[in-house]
C-alpha cells in the first residue's frame, strides 16, 4: 500500500506569494460602556514587497479620499 501526502510548500514558497500577492488586515472596533465610548482601535495592515505596495497604493487613496467624500458633514 502506498500512500500520498499532498504537496506541501516550503516556508519560502508560501512567503513569496505572501509578497507577490500582499496580505490587508483592516480592523476597526470601538468598545462602550454604559453609552460611553471607551476605546476606538482602527488598523491596517499591509504585508507585500514594495513593488505590490507601490502598485496597489495611488487605488487605495482614490478609494480613501472617494469615502471622505461620500461622508456625511457634521454640522458644528
Amino acid at each position: 500500500m502506498v500512500s500520498q501526502t499532498p504537496d506541501s510548500s516550503s516556508l519560502a514558497e508560501v512567503l513569496d506569494r505572501i509578497l507577490d500577492k500582499g496580505v490587508v488586515v483592516d480592523v476597526w472596533a470601538r468598545a462602550n460602556l454604559v453609552g460611553i465610548e471607551i476605546l476606538t482601535i482602527e488598523a491596517r495592515v499591509v504585508v507585500a514587497s514594495v513593488d505590490t505596495f507601490l502598485h496597489y497604493a495611488e487605488e487605495i487613496t482614490k478609494i480613501e479620499q472617494a469615502a471622505i467624500r461620500a461622508a456625511p458633514e457634521i454640522p458644528a
